[in-house]
């Protein structure tokens, strides 16, 4: 008890020492060197030196004063002190003034009134008291601080100062306080100067509006510092005195604010560290102080500054200042304050309001109170005015404090039908465990403004909250079954419209919702139908990606009735990965209507299937019914729409039509970028670098090379990556630039589970660099490893990939002729090159694969090496060779190589 008592006092004592000083003792002390652990006793500017003293700060230490320039003068004051001046040559006059000095805190209120005591002519009596909260009890508190100096050492009952035991202002102790006053200012002029009026106690307030309206005839000068809050009130009271003079000092321009930093770093700052300085503090001179004081203790550069250096140093400073005095003045405010840094500067003024509970007046006055204080745009009052006021709020509020404000949004958000997004932001902010219409809705309105990323949050995190929500089924419950087969399709439907937002930003991330889709419980048909609306040729060019389809493609052609388009479109998937399941229903289905959208589909894709197996006449036919068919439609610039138009461009540059090839990718470039599916651009940019690097246009395959490996590397598809390399290393080749061409490959990625496809392309590549670079060797080897890839997925038409050529090229520089001549059987000659022998009538009986059994049987490899080679299996080949013999009428190995006009080898 002893220990509070002595607290109390000295705080007491403290408050009242700058008033014996009766002017300014030197230089005033600052906001920052007033730390001391007594809050109650943290002064503001212009206390002066003796104040000082106590806390043992050594003069060196304290830092520039934030209001006074080194004339004396105030920074951006001059109207102020213009009207301070007029007043006290009123007093000359005999003519009383009361000022009364508004604004917020900081803003240089008690800089202005420290100001006047200078302004006074000689022999003026100075009345002062500073008003603090803690002695707002006491009866005349205010008043004993003002008429202390002067009466209080005449003592006696006598004294006109009213005791402090008093019940209330009685008028005869008014009627004695103003013969008093008017006793002293009968021979002087009488200043009575108030710091902080509106923490006076009620009995001084009285007496100070008492004696406001009675000065008629007195030389005495009031003035009162008050808060802007305040301003109403007193206009009440004082408003009708004709000598009453309101001010409301302005925020400090930014030629002042610039001043005052550079005369805190002792040299000119940057220029935009000055605004930077100047945006944060508003123009208030003491939050302006305590940041400049921050930066200068923390060493920041003032000719270079590093902006992540500054701004956490701007929100701490603004958090111990402007954020304290608003908790402690407009807690309204401060709320809001925090609901917009929570929840998003954006936030509907009707939700704050619903939140805060205070309604929409309190709410738009706070708004306006947090605009004054430079926490929020003028123009946009949901806006902050700078990047640092959100950090320091958010410093300020707790974790639980946000999920908790997180989750009663989300619930207001719910409950006032607000746009899904919105909510969606809330649900997952709070971890929320509902929501999942919500959130699906928001993926929905998300994808559809072609926000990707947060369709995929908002997707992923109902699809997290789905498979919670999943519970055993006990046998034989109706309704609890029902439930699961809901909860089951809500499922699905989620997989697979993340999987539908994954196409645009992520393929691998579309292909594992692809395999998840194909998991469903929900039978073949609703698999089939969910893996329809995914089935783009993209996918495919991974194992883990085409899996799928090929999985689902065969379930649904088992079924005795399938649904024609999912059957149609997803058979085109699968011819793509090199397989033919429900082939022969989907052809059936699809001759009884060709001219179907999704008939055409499938004819695209079975055009690049026919291309490949070398029936050149069907493909191009199939091809040209695509390209002049319903691929310009709408409709066709779905994904699971592309297969058609990518099949029928690739079938095109394989039968030679190199023009229709090159229209039909431009055409379905321009498409998909206008649908903003960026893995069919991706796609139809490699087929437009095959066509350009076969017609030696070089730079322009390049050119579109380049643009699909960004594309690849976009939606991080590494498979497409690899092809999209592959395709830049050949026109560089194509260019002369072999070495850029050896160190793009190098930086390759992996082909990992790759369509043999692709890995046969890169292959090629490899093959064509090692060649221009003279490695003969390794390029024979890669071409043929590059042969037996396409071999795995009946890719036997050379005009696909032309590496017997480069394979014949290579084996002549090595001086293998033979070899030259044996490779090249069956692949297109070069242009102006010498025709080579037409084979006889038995080898055109055979067809392309059953040529490459018979070459390597005759070069005596058996059946199980055969298979080994060309990636079949051993059953193949001897089915191969049983027909080779029926063709050509054999009956042994040993007689196939005269059938054919060759030889065994030794």
């Amino acid at each position: 008890m002893l220990h509070l008592i002595r607290r109390k006092a000295f705080e007491y004592v403290a408050r009242r020492c700058f008033i014996r000083t009766g002017k300014r003792a030197g230089r005033e002390a600052t906001h920052a060197e007033f730390n001391h652990p007594v809050s109650s006793v943290r002064a503001r500017p212009n206390w002066t030196v003796q104040t000082v003293l106590w806390l043992d700060l050594h003069p060196a230490q304290c830092d520039i004063d934030p209001m006074h320039s080194p004339n004396g003068d105030l920074y951006h004051r001059e109207r102020e002190m213009g009207l301070l001046q007029g007043a006290v040559g009123e007093l000359a006059l005999r003519r009383p003034t009361v000022i009364t000095i508004h604004g917020p805190r900081g803003i240089g209120k008690s800089a202005l009134l420290n100001a006047v005591p200078r302004l006074l002519p000689p022999g003026a009596l100075i009345l002062r008291a500073r008003c603090h909260p803690s002695e707002s009890q006491f009866p005349y508190s205010m008043v004993s601080q003002l008429f202390d100096p002067v009466l209080g050492g005449a003592g006696g009952p006598g004294a006109p100062v009213p005791g402090l035991g008093e019940a209330g202002p009685t008028h005869e102790a008014l009627l004695g306080l103003l013969r008093t006053t008017r006793s002293l200012a009968v021979d002087r002029p009488v200043a009575i100067l108030v710091d902080d009026l509106t923490n006076a106690d009620p009995h001084s307030l009285r007496w100070f509006s008492y004696i406001a309206r009675r000065l008629d005839d007195l030389p005495v000068l009031m003035v009162a510092t008050l808060p802007a809050s305040a301003a109403a009130q007193v206009a009440e009271q004082l408003g009708p005195l004709p000598y009453l003079l309101r001010l409301w000092p302005e925020p400090l321009c930014p030629t002042c604010t610039t001043e005052l930093v550079d005369r805190a770093f002792d040299s000119p700052v940057d220029q935009e560290l000055a605004a930077l300085c100047h945006t944060l503090a508003h123009g208030n001179p003491l939050v302006l102080h305590d940041l400049v004081t921050r930066l200068r203790r923390t060493h920041v550069p003032p000719g270079s500054p590093d902006p992540e250096q500054v701004l956490p140093i701007g929100a701490q400073a603004l958090s111990e200042t402007v954020l304290a005095w608003l908790d402690e003045d407009d807690p309204c405010g401060s709320e809001l304050l925090t609901q917009l840094a929570v929840l998003g500067p954006d936030t509907d003024p009707a939700v704050c309001a619903a939140l805060s509970k205070h309604g929409e007046v309190h709410d738009q006055q706070a708004r306006e109170t947090l605009v004054r204080a430079g926490l929020l745009g003028v123009g946009a009052p949901g806006r902050f005015t700078h990047t640092a006021v959100r950090p320091a709020v958010l410093a300020r509020v707790s974790a639980h404090e946000r999920l908790l404000l997180h989750g009663r949004a989300a619930t207001v958000l719910a409950r006032l039908g607000a746009p899904a997004r919105q909510t969606a932001d809330q649900l997952i902010l709070a971890g929320c465990d509902w929501g999942i219409d919500v959130l699906r809705g928001a993926g929905i309105q998300a994808a559809g403004v072609g926000d990707h990323e947060s369709a995929a949050r908002y997707l992923r995190r109902a699809l997290t909250l789905s498979e919670q929500r999943g519970v055993p089924v006990a046998d034989g419950d109706e309704s609890a079954a029902k439930e699961a087969r809901e909860r089951e399709e809500s499922f699905l439907d989620l997989t697979v419209r993340l999987g539908a937002v994954e196409l645009h930003r992520d393929l691998d991330a579309c292909a594992r919702q692809a395999a998840a889709a194909a998991d469903s419980p929900l039978g073949p048909v609703r698999r089939a139908e969910a893996l329809a609306r995914l089935a783009s040729p993209a996918l495919v060019s991974r194992v883990e990606g085409a899996q799928p389809f090929v999985r689902v493609c065969g379930e649904l052609a088992a079924l005795p009735a399938p649904p024609r388009e999912h059957l149609l479109r997803l058979t085109a998937q699968t011819l793509l990965t090199g397989h033919r399941s429900g082939l022969r229903r989907a052809a059936r289905l699809a001759a009884a209507d060709p001219g179907d959208p999704a008939a055409h589909v499938f004819a695209g894709a079975l055009a690049a299937a026919a291309a490949a197996g070398g029936r050149l006449g069907t493909a191009r036919r199939m091809a040209l019914r695509v390209a002049a068919g319903p691929a310009g439609a709408p409709e066709g610039t779905a994904p699971g729409s592309a297969a058609g138009p990518v099949g029928a461009a690739l079938a095109l540059t394989w039968t030679g039509d190199l023009d229709g090839a090159a229209a039909l990718a431009d055409r379905l470039i321009s498409m998909s970028r206008a649908s903003d599916d960026l893995a069919t651009t991706l796609l139809a940019h490699l087929v437009r670098s095959e066509v350009r690097h076969r017609r030696d246009e070089h730079t322009d395959a390049h050119t579109d090379a380049e643009a699909a490996l960004h594309l690849a590397r976009r939606l991080n598809a590494p498979a497409l990556a690899v092809a999209a390399v592959a395709a830049g290393a050949r026109a560089l080749v194509g260019l002369g630039r072999a070495a850029e061409a050896a160190a793009l490959l190098t930086d390759e990625p992996a082909a990992g589970d790759a369509h043999p496809f692709i890995k046969a392309l890169s292959l090629q590549a490899h093959g064509t660099v090692a060649a221009a670079l003279g490695d003969h060797a390794t390029a024979v080897s890669l071409f043929l490893d590059c042969g037996h890839r396409l071999a795995l997925r009946g890719i036997t038409h050379p005009g696909c990939v032309t590496w017997r050529a480069q394979a014949a090229a290579s084996y002549r520089a090595l001086g293998e002729e033979s070899a030259s001549a044996t490779i090249l059987d069956g692949a297109p000659r070069e242009q102006g090159a010498a025709p080579r022998p037409r084979p006889g009538r038995e080898r055109t009986l055979l067809s392309p694969a059953e040529q490459r059994v018979a070459e390597l049987v005759v070069r005596g490899s058996s059946s199980l090496e055969v298979a080994e080679k060309l990636f079949l299996s051993k059953r193949t080949v001897d089915t191969h060779l049983g027909r080779i013999y029926r063709k050509l009428g054999i009956h042994s190995r040993h007689e196939l190589a005269g059938a054919i006009g060759e030889e065994l080898p030794v």
